[in-house]
């Protein structure tokens, strides 16, 4: 009898053990993202930057994101391959250029279909690498592009169909509002904003198909307060996974 009760007990402890594990075993697989960054010299605080978007796309539960400061890693195709997602958060100033090798890398990792995210000055990285411009959309250079003073400005949601910015409304960002950004591609603009600074209607989130990959441009990002504000939190982690998978499950 003692045997029998045993048996059930280990039983319905197994049975309870499957229960608990089966949520687990049907959770969707993480984006796996790696996140680029790097010292800025004094233009941003590059690690606060890096971390506050780190964290959104954490706490959105749908990332596993790994940080790395030097962006040569991309010399690594092997280490490239575990990625669904490239973000890339800051301008390195101490490396001004990367190996044709490297460059190759990034181009192919966007063209086999996977994804590209690049913030704020961020655009400004490898200056004499025209293709990089291509592959951001639009670039900022220096001596070029610009900004007035930072202020609260009116961001005007120009595509709420897109599923980065489905269901959003404009909104209220303070920031930089980042102006004539160098690029004649293809964009599909989501959220633009008026610029006292350029005198013209300035792109500030913006998307673009690169081969069988995508590309996602986010404008925004000047520091922690920004990026934290919830709906430029929202444009990053819909941006990202857009461009890791075309879609965004939470717009669906």
């Amino acid at each position: 009898m003692r045997r029998l009760i045993v048996t059930q007990v280990l039983t319905c402890l197994f049975v309870l053990s499957l229960c608990a594990t089966a949520p687990a075993a049907d959770a969707p697989a993480k984006i796996k993202a790696l996140l680029i960054t790097g010292d800025d010299v004094g233009a941003h605080d590059w690690r606060e930057i890096s971390e506050a978007t780190r964290e959104a796309l954490v706490k959105s539960g749908r990332f596993d994101v790994k940080v790395c400061e030097d962006p040569l890693i991309l010399e690594s195709e092997t280490a490239l391959k575990a990625y669904d997602v490239i973000v890339f958060t800051i301008f390195n100033r101490s490396v001004p250029d990367i190996t044709g090798q490297a460059k190759e890398n990034l181009l192919n990792f966007v063209k086999g279909g996977k994804g590209f995210f690049v913030q704020h000055l961020a655009s400004a990285s490898f200056g004499k690498w025209e293709e990089f411009g291509k592959l951001c959309g639009r670039k900022w250079v220096m001596g070029t592009s610009g900004h007035g003073p930072r202020s609260a400005f009116e961001a005007e949601v120009v595509n709420d169909e897109h599923p980065i910015t489905k269901g959003m409304k404009d909104f209220i960002a303070d920031d930089e509002l980042y102006a004539k950004l160098q690029g004649s591609g293809e964009i599909n603009v989501l959220i633009e904003a008026d610029s006292d600074w350029s005198k013209r209607t300035e792109p500030l989130v913006f998307t673009l198909d690169y081969g069988k990959g995508r590309t996602v441009h986010n404008a925004f990002g000047h520091d922690r307060k920004i990026l934290t504000d919830p709906n430029v939190m929202r444009i990053i982690v819909r941006g990202a996974e857009w461009a890791a998978t075309g879609k965004v499950a939470e717009a669906d």
